[in-house]
């Protein structure tokens, strides 16, 4: 089929201008400039007067919960849910039961995507204390890189022995794999609860959760996850970095040769003064930290520090999310909205549209090597969010696409809407009609220089 989108103001590699583009199948065949009038005959006009289009967004960093979990999302619902929020393509966490931590249950996730996902997928391969060896044997075209957990996190992933995280890194430098890391020391965060728990009681108050898991605990868990990174030349990708002071860690020389960073929504949008009033429904680890915090990790958007922004998507039941510090569940479904929370700070003055689409799109693609997708080019897979401004809309349990029906954002109104969303060329959200039988492809990294 051959589709036209015109009427728009086209955002791509550092620029906006009004423009088309021309799209025959699954591809971008064309990208036409103002001055140029669409000639030829098309199966489906899109009219985006007054929108932004922009490329799909690409999430580095989602929990889908399946295999293991469906009671709380599974691949379908929660790919829906990404589509809806303009985002075409996503990279899921290995912490699912089973782990993928081996090649079986690896190859288990994309059968199951293939079946089920309504955009494009892929899969982290789950590090452990014992499994450097199976990392040489993962097609380095098929994954985005290895995930490791440094800290206590959900599915008891940690790897905690200094040998073993030698091998990691030492082993995905030589496989030519990035590696992703969860950050947290978690002696500091078990000496941290003790202590709360002697004050507050065996479940203390949610208000603790950032005192609990500390500053201290992030920062130095990613000084080891640099000093490894820098040792072994690996890329190091830090996940979800939550505190000013770990900025700091690019100061040091070679540092930025091999380390990147990510944030993600929860600490870009929120503080520990919300806690008061979202109570657990922001509780993740890493834990929203302080004011201070939130500002410079916004003020390094916009200065390059930070890399990439993604979602840490991490659906539960509404029930798991009652409690304190011990007893509540981490983790909160945000892929539906990371796009128009991040329109938001552009209309907040915190970073240009342009840079959003760096952030969220263009830097993903070259980071990771994802092939033929990230931009707006010729020749790239036809994946594409459009979006208007001025049109207010409020998240309510009827609108929220995840599995689990709630959301921190339940209530708020955003003033940016996702109109369009268009996955390999196929317009599989028309304003609020989706196409639920779509399904996206696999990812594919390395084949080429993006």
């Amino acid at each position: 089929m051959r589709k036209l989108i015109h009427g728009g103001t086209i955002v791509n590699e550092g620029q906006s201008f009004s423009g088309a583009i021309v799209i025959e199948g699954n591809q971008i065949a064309d990208i036409i400039t103002e001055q140029e009038a669409p000639r030829g005959n098309f199966d489906e006009i899109i009219d985006a007067t007054g929108c932004f289009v922009l490329p799909g967004v690409i999430d580095t960093h989602v929990h889908f919960r399946e295999p293991g979990m469906e009671d709380k999302a599974n691949i379908e619902s929660e790919s829906r849910a990404a589509a809806f929020g303009g985002v075409t393509s996503f990279f899921e966490m290995p912490n699912t039961s089973p782990q993928t931590t081996t090649i079986e249950a690896l190859n288990d996730k994309f059968e199951r995507a293939q079946r089920s996902s309504h955009i494009n997928y892929s899969f982290f391969f789950g590090a452990t204390n014992a499994n450097s060896e199976t990392i040489k044997q993962l097609d380095k075209h098929c994954v985005p890189g290895v995930k490791l957990f440094m800290g206590a996190s959900t599915g008891n992933m940690l790897v905690d022995r200094r040998n073993a995280l030698e091998s990691i890194f030492a082993t995905a430098a030589a496989e030519g794999l990035p590696v992703m890391t969860h950050c947290e020391d978690s002696g500091i965060i078990s000496d941290n609860m003790k202590k709360a728990k002697s004050l507050y009681g065996d479940d203390p108050d949610i208000i603790h959760h950032h005192e609990i898991r500390s500053e201290e605990a992030c920062i130095q868990s990613s000084k080891l996850a640099v000093e490894l990174a820098l040792k072994h030349k690996t890329h190091l990708h830090i996940a979800h970095l939550s505190t000013a002071k770990e900025l700091d860690l690019l100061q040091q020389p070679h540092v930025r040769d091999f380390v990147t960073m990510e944030a993600v929504i929860a600490h870009l949008y929120f503080t520990n003064d919300d806690y008061a009033t979202k109570r657990a429904l922001i509780k993740c680890n890493p834990s929203v930290k302080t004011a201070h915090d939130r500002t410079e990790l916004r003020r390094a958007l916009a200065d390059g520090r930070i890399t990439t922004v993604a979602t840490d998507h991490a659906p539960h039941l509404l029930s798991q999310k009652q409690g304190g510090c011990a007893s509540a569940t981490s983790g909160m479904p945000m892929v539906q909205f990371s796009l128009p929370t991040m329109l938001e700070l552009v209309d907040n003055g915190i970073i240009g549209i342009e840079r959003l689409v760096d952030l969220m799109a263009h830097a993903p693609a070259r980071l990771f090597q994802i092939s033929q997708r990230g931009f707006l080019r010729k020749g790239y897979r036809a994946d594409i969010a459009i979006v208007k401004p001025n049109t207010a809309w409020t998240v309510s349990e009827e609108n929220i696409q995840s599995k689990c029906k709630w959301s921190p954002m339940q209530g708020h109104q955003y003033n940016w809407k996702v109109m369009h969303t268009l996955c390999n060329g196929a317009h599989i959200l028309d304003v609020d009609r989706f196409d639920t039988d779509y399904r996206g492809e696999q990812l594919h990294f390395r084949d080429e220089n993006i």
